[in-house]
Parts: C-alpha cells; sequence; structure tokens
C-alpha cells in the first residue's frame, strides 16, 4: 500500500533529485518561438525536422481529456500540426482496461497512449513500452520534482507525467437531501435506481475496498473475492456501470449521484450548478497519467517531440485551464486563475491528500481474479430470477410443441 503522506513526498523528492541529474540541463527561460496568439513555444529546439517527411502519429488519450478548440478553447493538436507539419491522428479511450485490450489485440498501432500509474507499471513488466530519449524531451524539466520517481516507473524511463487528479463523489444537490460523506452513499438504498457507478474493475474494486476499510491494492485473490461481493451487494441500487457517459447524465440529472475523476467534476458542475462534489472521507484514490510511447510506435522520435510540446507551459496552461484537472507542471499552476488554482477539487487539501492512495502494479493472478470476479459480478443477477426464465423458456417451447404435435393429431384424424 502506498499512501500520499510527507514521508512517501520526501521519497519521491529525493528519487526526482537522482532522475534530474540524468536528464540534460535545459535554461528554463530563454527566447520564444510564437506559434498562435496564446502558445509560444520554446525557440532552441527543432521543431521542423520532420515537416517534409509527411508522417502521422496516433495519438491515443482519455475521452474529454485535451484542450480541443471547443467553447473557445485553443485547439492544441492543430497547434502542433502547425509548429511540426506532422499530421496527428487522435483518438479516445475510456478506461485503462479498454486501452490495454486495444493494445494487446495488435489491432491499432500508436505513437503516443496516456494511461496511469499502475497501468504504466504493467505495459513496462510486460514490454509494451519504449525506453524515452530526454535529448528530445528537454521540457521534461518542467516537471514538478512530486510527480517524478514513483514506483510504477522509478527512473522515469517510460512515462511523462501529464495530469493528475483524485476520485470522489459528484452529486446532484436536488436529488440527495444530506451531502454524502463516504463512499458508502454508493450503496443507499434510498436512491436505488439513481446511483452510477464506474465501469472498470480497478475503480469499482477500488471504492468498494475503501468502504470496507481496506487497502485499494489487494494482496490477495481471498481479498479479491471479498471485495467484489461487496459490489455484488450494490448491484440493486446501481442505475448504471458507465464511464464518459457519466457527463451527460449527471449533467442532464439522469441520476443522484456518481463516483469520477476530480477533474472532470469540475467540468460536469460549470455545466450544472446544480451538481457538487466530495471526497469520501475513507480516502480516495490519487492518480498520476502519463505519455507513454508504446514500444511499436514507428515514430518514436516525432512522438518524443509531441510529448515535449504537451510539456510546455502555454500548452500544459491550455490544457489544464480547459480540462480542469491537475497539472504537474509548476509554472502552469502559477498561471491559473486563483479559482482553479486554489480549487479544493483540483488541489485538496492536505487532509484529503494525507489519506490518498495510490494504484500500484498488481501481481497477475490478483489481477486475473479481479477481471474474472468482476466480469462474474456484472452478470449476476441479485433478484434470482435467472432460472425462471429459463423454465419460463422451456415450458413456453413444450407448449408450443405440444400445441402442434395435436394440431397434427388433427390433421391426421380428418385425414382418416
Amino acid at each position: 500500500m502506498k499512501q500520499f503522506t510527507r514521508a512517501v513526498v520526501s521519497a519521491a523528492l529525493c528519487a526526482a533529485l537522482s532522475l534530474a541529474c540524468t536528464l540534460p540541463a535545459y535554461a528554463a527561460e530563454g527566447e520564444m518561438l510564437e506559434v498562435n496568439e496564446d502558445i509560444s513555444v520554446s525557440a532552441d529546439y527543432d521543431w521542423t525536422r520532420f515537416a517534409n517527411d509527411h508522417l502521422t502519429l496516433n495519438v491515443y488519450n482519455w475521452g474529454l481529456y485535451i484542450s480541443d478548440g471547443s467553447d473557445d478553447s485553443v485547439n492544441v493538436i492543430s497547434a502542433f500540426e502547425d509548429l511540426t507539419g506532422i499530421k496527428v491522428n487522435y483518438t479516445t479511450f475510456d478506461s485503462n482496461e479498454s486501452l490495454y485490450a486495444k493494445m494487446k489485440s495488435g489491432g491499432a498501432s500508436y505513437d503516443v497512449i496516456v494511461p496511469s500509474d499502475y497501468m504504466v507499471g504493467k505495459m513496462i513488466a510486460e514490454n509494451m513500452l519504449a525506453e524515452l530519449d530526454y535529448d528530445n524531451i528537454p521540457n521534461m524539466a518542467n516537471i514538478g520534482e512530486n510527480y517524478l520517481g514513483w514506483s510504477y516507473d522509478p527512473d522515469n524511463t517510460y512515462s511523462v507525467p501529464y495530469t493528475w487528479g483524485t476520485t470522489g463523489i459528484i452529486y446532484n444537490t436536488t436529488m440527495v437531501e444530506e451531502p454524502p460523506t463516504s463512499w458508502a452513499d454508493l450503496w443507499d438504498v434510498e436512491y436505488a435506481g439513481n446511483v452510477l457507478m464506474f465501469n472498470n474493475s480497478r475503480d469499482a474494486y477500488a471504492i468498494a475496498a475503501k468502504k470496507m476499510g481496506l487497502s485499494l491494492n489487494p494482496s490477495s485473490v481471498e481479498e479479491v473475492d471479498d471485495v467484489m461481493k461487496e459490489l455484488q451487494a450494490q448491484k440493486s441500487v446501481v442505475q448504471a456501470y458507465v464511464m464518459d457517459e457519466i457527463f451527460d447524465k449527471m449533467e442532464g440529472g439522469e441520476a443522484a449521484m456518481a463516483p469520477y475523476y476530480a477533474g472532470d467534476a469540475l467540468t460536469m458542475i460549470d455545466e450544472n450548478p446544480d451538481l457538487a462534489f466530495v471526497s469520501p472521507e475513507e480516502g480516495v484514490n490519487f492518480f498520476v497519467d502519463s505519455m507513454c510511447i508504446p514500444a511499436s510506435s514507428k515514430h518514436k522520435e516525432a512522438a518524443e517531440m509531441f510529448i515535449n510540446f504537451m510539456c510546455e507551459p502555454d500548452v500544459g496552461y491550455q490544457n489544464c485551464d480547459f480540462i480542469g484537472y491537475s497539472t504537474p507542471i509548476t509554472e502552469v499552476w502559477e498561471r491559473l486563475d486563483d479559482d482553479l488554482k486554489y480549487s479544493p477539487i483540483a488541489y485538496p487539501s492536505d487532509e484529503v491528500m494525507n489519506k490518498a492512495e495510490v494504484f500500484v502494479t498488481l501481481p497477475d493472478d490478483i489481477n486475473a481474479e479481479m477481471d474474472a470476479k468482476w466480469s462474474e459480478m456484472k452478470s449476476y443477477d441479485e433478484s434470482g430470477s435467472g432460472w425462471l426464465i429459463v423454465v419460463f423458456l422451456l415450458g413456453a417451447i413444450a407448449i408450443s410443441g405440444f400445441n402442434i404435435w395435436r394440431k397434427m393429431r388433427k390433421k391426421v384424424r380428418d385425414n382418416y
């Protein structure tokens, strides 16, 4: 179990300082190159070395996780294309598990992906990621030391932090009489049919484990089984297991409460002021999403250029200002408006963070058990009526067969 305590921060700082010594030294300030009226980038980086190569980068990111030009935001992908001459094929996923499944299937080839901490560790263990060349990513120096040197990639050999955040409960104040304070509120029968739940095994497991007073990182197969029974007990109050669909459902008043990520909660609250967000008292998940390059990438150096661009302060500012997620780039945080910079949702208090816990990469047997029990739980029919449906179907078939036999008998008699 890894909790976000001052001891852990100190350890992370030491590791980060060690890592910093291995990275190339670049001036924090220098001559800038204007890309458009909103974005300028470091002028001492060769941004155009692939301009005549007609390259296309395949970038695979979370949904609603970049400044894309909508709602008067800046389209940072277009800015990258204009600057470098490299085209970007940008597609999205809704969970680490769907990202992993897509990668393992071999059905698509990507150059940049954005998995969360524990999935980075899993992909490293399975040789799915390429080692990064920091000569091509000098803006790694912009990343705050607190976000370097974590256990899933202790030397940041494979990953560059993109954003970070926490989980919590978003709820509709017009539908919930008492504001939720605990993960247990997602089991409250008073809100049966009005509770949404994460549609991925790791996040859902974490919530049930915290409700039970356990670590969100299971230590045994037996622990997985116990926690999954808790999720099974919740099923009768769950309206739907969803991910990105939570946006429309909560903004549209279709559900009373749901677990979700703090950065997205800010977006939903902005769209529907009746919504509010709380960090449950048992503790939350603290995560870092990182930019990585798959081992199968065909354009590794250009992919490193893309990562470097995303770490430019102007680009990081546009991203975090639009999507609401927390930035690992110190200069970006300093430039944010005070309402976001000091938001207790985007940048939680020490009280919240001291009880936060980070996902670790799990052993294969525990991962397999979690996936199996999750599928079993999702298909579980709590009403116990599944067997009745089978009986009714068999009865209908028997009655239908009897009627056909009777008609045939009648026809024989009539012919006779």
